[in-house]
């Protein structure tokens, strides 16, 4: 039972029921997975797959590619869902397991895995069901993605707010720094400059800022703040002189900041950044609610789709009627290709003519009639229906 939660990759696994290893054991399939199979260390469980509608060859080929692509789609989706709540620090390093499913642990759900009847229900057909689930979850990835986008625009006004709030004199907001008795108000002619100048250049600034344009009002700076690099100053001045002052300050290396006092743009100021983090702070609630829900519910539907694809290779595969013996099997860590290689050793001859032995009478993987086969089936092609799931 250990093996079950500490296994990162699992097996779906099928068989025709009346399939037996190629072994000196004399054990049936289900003794010899759970007995032999890497040592009896494997954990293997029933999958149960239902019997499905299905039409014509042509059409279960069709769908085969069909639920290939999703299969891969889906898993896809799962990925970048499990990405973005690890980026949000909402799940750990071994991510499918964090969530639970119905539940109960992601292993547990595998381990007792049955078909949502009463959402798929079976009188459909397999290309309705296939429509039906993958179409759910494009929904959901594609809402996901959204909120997704929506939060990072989020958090780049957060943070461009708080550059505005934590930056040095010479590009910070200085809504909260500056007053109304700073500033010429309501003058036809005069107006206020502020210039956030490097402290180095104090001595230069006071003795030349009179000089840096016609009719700048005569001893007229004064400091209103400073940090550790810049002295911040207002200058009052001619309005008509505005841009030359502008010019010229900037020549001699300091910096004007442009700034039109307005009661109502400061406290429009004063409440963009709390706005700003109330937004990212809702997105982010919602962001991880949403893709918390989306990722049982992509998940359970990545299985429903497997659960088809078990059903329509096995049918390819193994012909009508569908009696198939289907296991999930959860390997031990680091034990998957040995747990490949156990499975083909035991099961290759279900391969038919596609595998050729060697004269050991194991399978020759290297044989050029596999790869003609397998070109024309499927480029992993297995000896029997087997697909890995990695967590």
């Amino acid at each position: 039972m250990a093996t079950l939660y500490t296994a990162n990759e699992f097996v779906l696994f099928s068989v025709p029921a009346s399939a037996k290893p190629i072994n000196n054991s004399g054990l049936d399939t289900d003794s010899w997975l759970q007995q032999q199979l890497l040592g009896g260390k494997a954990f293997v469980s029933k999958f149960e797959v239902p019997e499905f509608k299905i039409g014509s060859l042509d059409t279960l080929i069709v769908e085969s590619e069909e639920l290939s692509k999703i299969d891969n789609q889906m898993g896809a989706s799962i990925g970048k869902i499990i990405e973005i709540l690890s980026g949000l620090n909402e799940s750990n390093t071994n991510e499918y397991k964090t969530i639970p499913i119905n539940n109960v642990p992601v292993p547990e759900y595998l381990e007792n895995f049955h078909w949502q009847t009463r959402k798929f229900k079976l009188d459909k057909d397999i290309k309705e069901l296939i429509n039906m689930i993958s179409g759910e979850s494009s929904q959901l990835d594609a809402d996901v993605r959204a909120t997704y986008t929506n939060y990072n625009n989020a958090k780049t006004n957060l943070a461009a707010a708080e550059r505005k709030q934590t930056g040095d004199l010479s590009v910070r907001s200085l809504h909260d720094i500056v007053k109304p008795e700073d500033f010429v108000l309501h003058s036809e002619h005069l107006t206020t400059i502020l210039v956030a100048v490097p402290k180095n250049l104090k001595g230069k600034f006071e003795e030349s800022y009179e000089t840096l344009a016609k009719n700048v009002v005569p001893g007229s700076a004064s400091v209103l703040s400073q940090d550790s690099e810049y002295i911040l100053y207002n200058v009052h001045l001619f309005k008509k002189n505005l841009q030359e002052f502008i010019t010229a300050a900037r020549e001699q290396k300091f910096i004007p900041r442009e700034f039109n006092y307005s009661e109502e743009l400061i406290e429009e100021l004063k409440k963009e950044h709390d706005s700003a983090a109330s937004l990212e702070h809702s997105l982010r609630l919602q962001l991880v609610r949403l893709a918390k829900a989306a990722y049982v519910d992509v998940f359970m539907n990545w299985f429903h789709i497997k659960t088809l694809r078990v059903y329509v290779e096995s049918v390819l595969r193994y012909g009508l009627p569908p009696h198939f013996n289907t296991k999930i099997i959860a390997v031990p860590p680091k034990m998957l290709n040995k747990c490949k290689t156990e499975l083909i050793a035991a099961f290759g001859f279900l391969g038919g003519n596609a595998f050729a032995v060697d004269k050991n009478g194991k399978i020759n993987k290297d044989d050029s009639n596999l790869h003609q086969y397998a070109s024309l089936v499927d480029t992993e092609y297995e000896p029997f229906v087997m697909y890995t799931v990695t967590l």
